[in-house]
């Protein structure tokens, strides 16, 4: 039976090429190309894919919030990420999102229905450039050094989110209201270089802010 698979990337060349190759690779069936992930939960619930190939760097929401909403809406739904970025943060930040895969743009286009093979099988592909910062990240000692400039406030919000609550629910454990919630969000985005909650949790996770 057929591995379907859906992919998200913004831009035109490199989504037709993939689109050519999935489309004429016998075993996979191409269910839909999306040049970004704004109705993504819309999307998988339509074309219900099996795997997304799944950019990060993409217009209204980037990837590794895409992966957090397929996740979280079709959990059975497995993601591989295809993308040009190699820093350890991403990677990370995607993995914690619920990525399975991480793959450069560079693969090579068998290499790419082999790493979809190995996914819709139960594995875990990634480009082996990024396996080793993945373990190097693992076992790296935490950096007693790096809080990035968070005041204990910001130190407060951040583990709020760490534990998974709401803006509300951080002003109600706070005392603060929703609209200080989200001033103090904004500089802890600021400050951490980072454009979401997901990644602002990863970055968090992997550096060890909190101790």
């Amino acid at each position: 039976m057929d591995i379907h698979v859906s992919l998200f990337d913004d831009n035109a060349n490199i989504r037709e090429s993939l689109g050519e190759l999935l489309r004429y690779t016998k075993g996979i069936f191409l269910t839909g190309l999306h040049a970004d992930a704004m109705s993504v939960e819309d999307i998988i619930a339509l074309e219900r894919p099996q795997i997304v190939l799944m950019d990060i760097d993409m217009p209204g929401i980037n990837g590794i919030e895409a992966v957090a909403r397929i996740r979280k809406a079709a959990p059975g739904t497995l993601v591989i990420m295809l993308t040009v970025f190699e820093e350890a943060e991403r990677v990370y930040a995607a993995l914690q999102a619920g990525a399975m895969g991480y793959l450069l743009k560079s693969t090579p286009p068998d290499a790419l229905i082999a790493a979809i093979r190995e996914a819709h099988e139960g594995g875990a592909p990634m480009t082996p450039s990024i396996a080793r910062k993945v373990l190097l990240q693992l076992h790296a000692p935490p950096s007693a050094s790096a809080d990035h400039g968070l005041n204990a406030r910001e130190r407060e919000v951040l583990q709020c989110l760490v534990d998974g609550l709401s803006y509300k629910m951080v002003g109600d454990k706070l005392g603060i209201s929703i609209n200080t919630v989200r001033s103090h969000i904004k500089h802890i985005y600021e400050k951490l270089h980072v454009r979401s909650n997901t990644e602002a949790v990863a970055k968090t996770i992997n550096q060890r802010l909190l101790g």
